[in-house]
């Protein structure tokens, strides 16, 4: 299913884990709604801005959330959430843009370093909060950066 002109809904539920287990990570109309609204919203602008962007964690069923270690509130679970990494640009690059150009909720650089992230966590949940973090340690801690 072509969900804007350059995202399709397959990148969003590709999943190796849920592959390897037999986990069904198929979306129901409102998830793939919340998805759309991502792609609508944040990823297919940064596309046409930057370049292709690779979806690394898009949707996760419940099943395939817990399979990965997923918080039970995630917003990769309501479909409004993904982990890119941009092709023809920095992580860092793609992060700056998305904050400067469009209403997100989450923004988070996720491991690596600030300057540069491994991936980028984007959130299109509808409540806005505008928040940049960087995420960084074993367990996962988070702390709120400018960028």
């Amino acid at each position: 299913m072509q969900l804007t002109t350059n995202f399709t809904l397959e990148e969003f539920t590709r999943s190796t884990t849920a592959d390897r287990l037999g986990i069904d990570n198929t979306p129901n109309a409102t998830e793939i709604a919340n998805i759309r609204l991502l792609c609508t919203q944040i990823l297919q602008p940064a596309r046409s801005a930057l370049g292709p962007i690779q979806i690394s964690s898009g949707f996760r069923s419940d099943a395939l959330n817990r399979a990965v270690g997923g918080v039970s509130d995630s917003a990769h679970r309501l479909g409004f959430a993904a982990d890119v990494v941009p092709v023809n640009v920095g992580t860092l690059e793609l992060a700056k843009w998305i904050k400067n150009n469009t209403l997100f909720d989450q923004v988070i650089l996720e491991f690596g370093t600030l300057a540069n992230p491994n991936w980028i966590h984007v959130s299109a949940d509808p409540r806005q909060r505008m928040s940049v973090l960087q995420a960084f340690g074993n367990p996962t801690q988070y702390q709120s950066v400018i960028i």
